[in-house]
């Protein structure tokens, strides 16, 4: 097997790469079972991709942090494995397309040259940490919260806790009360906060998109900050343990939050302190070294056009606290840029300002520490990149997910409508490229990877389906979301389902209305005037699928005849025994916890150990055809099928044995203990399944 060693000085990080090559030839020999094999590429940033054979890449960039260099690394990875095109997500990661399986883990080494990683931007894992992209500049920020997303990040990445939940994890920090990180709509969501004089954070919980909204509730108004790593390892564990596993649909946390209600989750969180082995972890914000802005003279420039550096700087230069300096913001349509153009930015950046830049929850790029005496030289350079387009932010600054352009689960194009939707505000609605107030955002699919549920103007990829039976391309309209600030947030109301093709005639009739009848109102207080029935009246018509004419079979972006394909997979091409597989996965897993007890990592060793138990009881349970939804029903499933039928003796219950996890502090002795359990175990429940084989 290829070695990384010479590329990579971080062993833990060379091995996980190694992991990974090892899993594509078993994967490729047959030997391992397809949906293991997918999880574990996607807790490894690789993802399967709408064209056969190829995979999407997802890079993890912590709070859109990105040096020049790592600009470059990922730039020159792109030439070398994909296409050369870049695309910014809305959690502030980069994807690239088109990637040859067999090649992701020489990919991955490359990149970790300059300290990028793939791991855990994918999977049933703690997502990408994002942040307001201003943190540490905002001119509104009580403090910079970029120390406290960083420590976040690394405190969770490889933490044996959050690596095989039941679905992902998203984690939020807002810089300032306007709550631009979003809390409202996170599972875990922190926005700064001082209190006589400490710095700390409101903690929001259990917020989330996709096809059922909901909205984060206040887990405390305040914690110091010390607390944020021990609160949420608390509730990843909870989160874990009692989190639905069996219905991927009912699998996020604002479900279980909904079933068991905030009060008793908020009491199981409290109760697991007791297990944690950190019950304060203090972030040190001094350690954490920001970008340094150079000192440059600035060269001298002609402006050919004043009126459009005018406009640029009304619309994309954004004040930073810092005396002499503001940022830049350069709108990138659709989130998508080249890596000709990365290396350019990636050089003026680094010569010019501070050597990063900052990737925003709308899929731009925002120059921190640019000299206010170097705009107009700036001007002139991004506009060489066609990175001068005015309107960062704006409302026609329009987000939107790639849809059906490389998804599995995309219906209907984003991109495509999104592209004509900017045309038309561009063109017919100039005044729009000021107004901040009007967000409108695009998903190709009900998982909302484009946030449309909490935009105010918001489109969702469907279909519709003619009286003759014939299938075009459609949109949902949804209105009325918003950001309130600290924490509060509206979802948009589905108020009508159109053709694709109508999209723009909707558009133009919703702002039509609104700019006769707001009277200055912003557009989400004037909803709540109007209502979803006003609007449904006013777009009614355009429903009607008995006139549609050939155009409207042709979604946008293509000139082909529309076909709903969704979630082509990937085929392992045999059959694995399962239960062997999971057997073998508890060893994995014993051993991990060994290696963490070498290390003098207790707590890690101790959730290995669990982890194992678990997965062997699940093995166990899947031989008698028993399935279940929670680790907690495997727990209690597995002494109602084996242990109180005393088909299988453990001289207790396997809830007293699994559960010593939640009584003992995570010391020397009990970890011992416990890895010895769960080696027992695991040697009671295989030699079960063989005499019960026979």
């Amino acid at each position: 097997m290829q070695s990384f060693r010479t590329e990579i000085e971080n062993p833990i990080v060379e091995q996980d790469i190694i992991e990974l090559a090892n899993k594509i030839e078993l994967f490729k020999n047959g030997k391992i079972d397809e949906e293991k094999f997918r999880s574990l590429r996607l807790a490894r940033g690789v993802y399967g991709q709408r064209q056969q054979g190829v995979q999407m890449i997802r890079i993890k960039l912590p709070f859109g942090k990105v040096l020049s260099n790592q600009l470059r690394r990922i730039a020159d990875v792109s030439d070398e494995y994909s296409r050369g095109r870049l695309h910014i997500t809305t959690r502030q990661d980069i994807q690239i397309h088109y990637v040859d399986l067999n090649r992701t883990p020489q990919l991955w080494a490359d990149l970790e040259k300059d300290d990028v990683t793939l791991r855990e931007a994918c999977g049933n894992t703690v997502r990408n940490v994002t942040a307001s992209e201003t943190a540490g500049i905002d001119i509104n920020e009580p403090f910079d919260v970029s120390p406290y997303a960083d420590a976040v990040f690394k405190f969770f990445l490889r933490n044996p806790i959050c690596q095989e939940m039941g679905r992902k994890f998203k984690v939020s920090f807002s810089a300032s009360d306007e709550d631009t990180g979003l809390s409202y709509m996170h599972d875990l969501g922190f926005i700064a906060k001082i209190q006589d004089g400490v710095r700390g954070f409101k903690v929001m919980l259990g917020g989330g998109l996709g096809s059922q909204p909901r909205h984060a509730d206040v887990l405390y108004d305040f914690i110091e900050t010390d607390k944020i790593i021990p609160v949420m390892e608390g509730v990843l564990r909870i989160f874990d343990r009692h989190g639905e596993r069996k219905s991927r649909s009912k699998a996020r946390m604002k479900f279980l939050i909904k079933d068991i209600g905030l009060e008793a989750f908020k009491a199981l969180v409290d109760e697991e302190q007791h297990a944690i082995e950190f019950k304060s972890v203090v972030i040190d914000a001094d350690a954490y070294v920001p970008s340094k802005p150079v000192s440059v003279e600035a060269p001298k420039v002609e402006i050919t056009d004043f009126n459009a550096f005018k406009t640029w700087k009304a619309t994309n230069v954004v004040s930073q606290k810092q005396n002499g300096y503001v940022a830049i913001g350069i709108k990138v349509l659709l989130g998508d840029f080249y890596t000709d153009k990365a290396r350019l930015l990636a050089n003026l950046v680094e010569n010019y300002a501070a050597g990063e830049i900052r990737l925003s929850l709308r899929q731009n790029i925002l120059i921190p520490f640019v000299k206010e005496d170097l705009l107009p030289f700036f001007f002139t350079e991004l506009e060489k990149l066609g990175f001068a387009e005015v309107g960062y932010n704006k409302a026609v600054d329009i987000t939107a997910c790639p849809g059906t352009d490389t998804c599995n689960l995309g219906i209907a194009s984003s991109t495509g409508v999104a592209a004509e939707l900017e045309r038309v505000l561009k063109t017919e609605y100039p005044q729009y490229l000021e107004n901040k107030d009007l967000v409108i955002k695009i998903s190709g699919c009900m998982n909302a990877c484009g946030q449309h549920t909490m935009a105010n103007i918001g489109f969702q990829g469907m279909s519709v389906r003619t009286p003759d039976k014939l299938v075009a391309p459609a949109l949902q309209v949804l209105l009325g979301g918003g950001n309130l600030g600290n924490g509060n947030g509206l979802f948009a109301d589905k108020v009508v389902k159109i053709p694709s093709r109508r999209g723009p005639e909707a558009l133009r009739r919703i702002l039509n209305d609104f700019e006769t009848n707001a009277n200055g109102q912003a557009f989400v207080d004037y909803y709540k005037v109007t209502g979803e029935r006003y609007f449904y009246e006013l777009l009614n018509d355009l429903q009607d699928v008995t006139n549609l004419m050939q155009d409207d079979f042709i979604d946008w972006g293509t000139n082909e005849k529309y076909q709903k394909a969704i979630g082509v997979g990937e085929c392992a091409g045999v059959v694995i025994d399962l239960i062997s597989t999971l057997f073998l996965e508890s060893e994995e897993k014993i051993d991990n916890a060994k290696a963490s007890f070498d290390d003098k990592v207790y707590s890690s060793a101790i959730y290995h150990a669990y982890s194992s138990m678990v997965n062997s009881a699940k093995a166990l349970l899947l031989a008698e055809n028993i399935s279940t939804n929670t680790q907690a029903g495997i727990i209690s499933q597995f002494d109602e099928t084996f242990v109180s039928s005393e088909k299988l003796n453990l001289g207790t219950t396997f809830s007293e044995l699994i559960y010593q996890i939640k009584e003992y502090a995570p010391t020397q002795e009990f970890a011992s203990k416990y890895i010895e359990n769960a080696n027992q175990f695991l040697a009671k429940v295989r030699a079960f399944r063989v005499i019960n084989q026979e």
